[in-house]
C-alpha cells in the first residue's frame, strides 16, 4: 500500500517548483534642457532705415561680449533701485533701458518696440518690421550703463544711457554691439499726457565693438 503525501509535504514540493524571478534594472532617460534666450529696454533697434549707423543689422564679432571694458564707463554702472523712483529721474531713464534689454532677451518685442518714443513710432520700424530685425538672433543678451548727460531743449529733456547689446546669430556668429540710446521726456508743461511725461527711447547709436 502505498504512503499518502501529507497536505504539508505537497504545499512546500509545489512551493519548490515555481521558478525564481529576475529583476533588470531599468535606466532612466535623462532629458538635459537648456535656454538661451535671446529678455529689455531698447537694444539699437534698427532706427530708421535711411539712416544706415542706427541699423542693428550692421553686426560683428568684435570684442570679448560680456566681458571688463563692454561699456563706455564701466566704473558707473547702473545700479539697482532704491525705494521709489522719480518718473523725471536720470535713474527712471536707466530703468527704462534696462526693461527695454529684458524684453529683447525674452523676444517680447512688441513690448520693446512700445518703448520707443511716439507709442514705438521713433523706432522707424512697424512693429512686423521690429519684430523681424530681431529674429534673426538666437540668442539675446545686454547690459546697462549709468545715465548721464540731461540737458533740456525744446520743452523736453534728453538724456544718454550706454548699452551693450551681444549673442549669436541663428547663423552661429557672433554679434557685439555697444554705444548710447538717447530718451526723451515731455517736460510737465500744459496739455502734455502722462505718457508724453515718461522716458521713451528717442535714438539708437550702437555700433560694432572695437
Amino acid at each position: 500500500m502505498r504512503a499518502s503525501l501529507s497536505p504539508l509535504v505537497m504545499i512546500l514540493a509545489i512551493a519548490g517548483c515555481g521558478s525564481p524571478t529576475s529583476t533588470q534594472p531599468q535606466q532612466a532617460n535623462k532629458v538635459a534642457t537648456s535656454i538661451d534666450v535671446a529678455t529689455s529696454n531698447t537694444a539699437g533697434v534698427p532706427a530708421p532705415q535711411p539712416n544706415p549707423t542706427n541699423d542693428i543689422s550692421n553686426t560683428a564679432t568684435v570684442g570679448s561680449p560680456g566681458t571688463a571694458g563692454a561699456l563706455p564707463d564701466d566704473r558707473t554702472p547702473l545700479e539697482e533701485p532704491k525705494g521709489l523712483i522719480d518718473y523725471k529721474s536720470a535713474e527712471a531713464a536707466g530703468q527704462v533701458v534696462q526693461h527695454y534689454g529684458a524684453l529683447l532677451e525674452q523676444r517680447r518685442f512688441a513690448e520693446a518696440r512700445a518703448l520707443w518714443g511716439d507709442d514705438g513710432k521713433a523706432s522707424g520700424l512697424t512693429p512686423a518690421q521690429f519684430a523681424a530685425a530681431y529674429d534673426k538672433y538666437a540668442s539675446i543678451h545686454s547690459e546697462v550703463g549709468k545715465p548721464a548727460g540731461m540737458e533740456g531743449a525744446a520743452g523736453s529733456s534728453y538724456i544718454t544711457v550706454p548699452f551693450h547689446l551681444y549673442g549669436t546669430l541663428k547663423s552661429g556668429a557672433r554679434y557685439d554691439l555697444v554705444g548710447p540710446l538717447t530718451l526723451r521726456r515731455v517736460n510737465d508743461v500744459p496739455g502734455s499726457t502722462d505718457a508724453q511725461r515718461h522716458w521713451h527711447i528717442e535714438k539708437s547709436d550702437l555700433k560694432p565693438k572695437g
